[in-house]
C-alpha cells in the first residue's frame, strides 16, 4: 500500500512563492508519474504538473511559466516550486502517484491535500 504525505502549503501574498513537497512510501512502482492536482471551491480537480519516472513533465495551463516540478528518485519525493502566485491559485493541492506500467497500470494514489491560500 502506498502513502503520500504533502507539506508546504500555507498563506502567501500575491506575487509570492511557495514550495510544496510530497513524499511517497510503501509500494513504489518503477513506472510511474508523480505530480500535483488542485481543487478550488466549487471547481473540478485539475492537473497542475506531473513528472514521470523517466523525467517527462506535463504542466497544466495555469502552471506554465510560473511553476516547476522536480523529483528525487532516491528519496521518492516530488516538489512543486510555485512562483508569481495569484489569488486564483488558491486551492487544495493534492499529491498524486499514478502507476504507468505493469499489472497495476492505471492505479491512482492520492495524498490528503494541503491548502494554499494566496491573499493580501
Amino acid at each position: 500500500q502506498m502513502q503520500l504525505v504533502e507539506s508546504g502549503g500555507g498563506l502567501v501574498q500575491p506575487g509570492g512563492s511557495l514550495r510544496l513537497s510530497c513524499a511517497a512510501s510503501g509500494s513504489i512502482f518503477s513506472s510511474n508519474a508523480m505530480g500535483w492536482y488542485r481543487q478550488a471551491p466549487g471547481k473540478e480537480r485539475e492537473l497542475v504538473a506531473t513528472i514521470t519516472s523517466n523525467s517527462r513533465t506535463i504542466y497544466g495551463d495555469s502552471a506554465k511559466g510560473r511553476f516547476t516540478i522536480s523529483k528525487n528518485n532516491a528519496k521518492d519525493t516530488v516538489a512543486l516550486q510555485m512562483n508569481s502566485l495569484k489569488p486564483e491559485d488558491t486551492a487544495v493541492y493534492y499529491c498524486n502517484f499514478k502507476v504507468l506500467g505493469g499489472t497495476n497500470a492505471g492505479m491512482d494514489y492520492w495524498g490528503k491535500g494541503t491548502l494554499v491560500t494566496v491573499s493580501s
